[in-house]
């Protein structure tokens, strides 16, 4: 309160004494005067929170005062003091946008201070009312701008917020060249100045850019004749027009309202000010957002085609593959078929040779099955399986061939797991491939781990052994068909392991173990997943 400046205007010095005591002492800064006129000009240099003026006064009325007022300070708190106290005076003081009326003479200091502090209460409570519900358009308008990133989009939103919010007709976006001063019409709403209205040299747009500024021309008011007259001849009764850069941008936002209707005012251009600015950033942020979803689609496009390339590149390489491991066994049988068809043969060589081609037939099937086996896994049969008991099967079918080896197993299998939806044979098979090239990896013997746990999405399966491990170079390509790092191996165990795994909907990884060998870890979901056909 010690910082509000009350203002006192009364042609009684008398009065203007006592009202100068009594506020000073509840603490507000006063300036009193006797003559209306030097009040009114002590306004023009001085903002003050509140005036409190007489109604009659000789020369001017407190009436006119707190017009003059207003139109110097249009946020003022008025309080009107009369000796009068009459239903037309309060009427009159209402209608003339007061906040208060008091009336002489003052019973007590107590009267004229509540008086003044009520109005400037009430003038607060109106300005912040009129604050927000100036400024929540705007936030409105500026979360729209700000939430669009399709530029077209953007630029229609933009005009339509100016028609909008200026009550016009009609509005343009202008692009400006940044070399000189030439408008292309980027977008507009209504019958805004076209291209060659726009660029005229002489012309109000033109003039706009040059200097930088924004602009209000009205046909009937004061300013540039010309402009003027160039408006009207355009059947534009006023036009308002802001120029902002934003970066290496330059653009022109214009507004426009026809003859016979209410002109725009210079209020209205502050808000295409702001408009102006707000948008500047907005089609900026519009841009870079085009520009990176641009980018986005040539990365993908790109991963695209690395991709089919990749697939060409694979089906390239699997079918030279299969025609390697066809061919080498078919050319086999040729030759046994060619020597054992020579009629000096004994029959016990002639036999040989029929057995050396079967047995290269049974090994062509066999590659043949599997392949057929990698393709098509198969999701038929699933049951809900104990995995533990599957791999005591497992190693009591191999156990024989184990031992033969001298290769030892170890198994920690949790007493805790859940059943899977697998099909059991499939499952199965794939345990027999992982032990059996684990033994393989081991012509000397060694041990191998198996360990099963339970896991939050499903069962963990470990195959770990002692062996020589997989080299850094084959551990990336190892689940591709037709590797193999076994001399009379087919590279297709793993594969098809592999395939019956992802069929169910789980992995099958090579991981860091902690033996020196080679480490593989299943991971099936646990109960009835949806089954995906491969």
């Amino acid at each position: 309160m010690a910082e509000e400046k009350i203002l006192v205007v009364d042609d009684e010095t008398g009065i203007v004494a006592l009202c100068e005591r009594l506020l000073r002492k509840a603490g507000f800064v006063v300036h009193a005067f006797s003559n209306p006129t030097q009040a009114l000009e002590f306004l023009e240099q001085e903002p003050v929170h509140l005036l409190l003026v007489d109604i009659r006064m000789p020369g001017m009325d407190g009436f006119e005062v707190l017009t003059k007022a207003r139109e110097r300070q249009p946020d003022l708190a008025v309080v009107v003091m009369t000796g009068y106290g009459t239903v037309e005076t309060a009427i009159e003081t209402l209608r003339r946008g007061a906040d208060g009326l008091i009336l002489k003479p003052f019973e007590s200091g107590t009267e004229l201070v509540e008086g003044v502090e009520f109005a400037l209460a009430e003038n607060r409570r109106k300005r912040d009312a009129h604050r927000v519900q100036t400024l929540r358009p705007l936030f409105d308008v500026t979360r729209q701008l700000f939430s669009e990133t399709e530029p077209s989009r953007l630029q229609n939103l933009l005009l339509e917020a100016v028609t909008g919010h200026l009550q016009c007709q009609h509005a343009a976006l202008y692009q400006v060249n940044s070399q000189e001063p030439i408008l292309r019409l980027v977008r507009s709403r209504g019958n805004p100045p076209d291209e060659s209205q726009a660029n005229r040299q002489d012309g109000p747009l033109i003039e706009a850019v040059r200097s930088g500024s924004p602009a209000c021309i009205l046909g009937d008011g004061p300013g540039n004749l010309q402009n003027r007259t160039l408006l009207r001849e355009s059947g534009y009764g006023s036009l308002v027009c802001a120029p902002v850069k934003h970066k290496d941008e330059h653009r022109l936002l214009v507004a426009a309202r026809d003859l016979g209707e209410n002109p725009l005012s210079e209020a209205d251009l502050e808000m295409l000010v702001v408009l102006a600015h707000q948008a500047a950033v907005a089609l900026e942020n519009a841009r870079l957002y085009s520009e990176l979803r641009s980018y986005v689609r040539q990365v993908e496009e790109s991963q695209r085609m690395l991709i089919q390339a990749e697939k060409m590149a694979t089906a390239g390489r699997l079918t030279a593959s299969i025609a390697h491991e066809i061919n080498n066994p078919l050319q086999s049988v040729q030759n046994c078929l060619h020597l054992a068809s020579r009629a000096e043969l004994t029959e016990d060589a002639r036999h040989e040779y029929m057995t050396l081609a079967k047995e290269e037939l049974d090994r062509l099937m066999s590659t043949v099955q599997r392949m057929l086996d990698f393709y098509r896994p198969g999701a038929v049969g699933r049951k809900l399986v104990d995995i533990n008991q599957l791999i005591e099967r497992v190693l009591l079918l191999l156990g024989r061939e184990l031992e033969t080896k001298k290769v030892r197993v170890h198994t920690q299998l949790s007493q805790q797991l859940s059943q899977p939806m697998v099909v059991r044979d499939q499952i199965q098979q794939v345990l027999i491939n992982l032990i059996l090239n684990a033994s393989e990896a081991m012509p000397e013997g060694g041990d191998v781990y198996i360990e099963t746990r339970q896991r939050r999405t499903g069962i963990e399966i470990v195959v770990e052994d002692t062996g020589t491990g997989v080299q850094p170079g084959d551990r990336e390509k190892i689940f591709e068909p037709f590797v193999s790092t076994k001399e009379s191996g087919t590279g297709l165990g793993l594969t098809v392991s592999y395939g019956i795994i992802t069929a169910h909907g789980g992995s099958l990884e090579l991981v860091p173990g902690r033996q020196k060998g080679a480490c593989f870890r299943i991971l099936l979901p646990a109960g009835s997943p949806s089954i995906e056909q491969v």
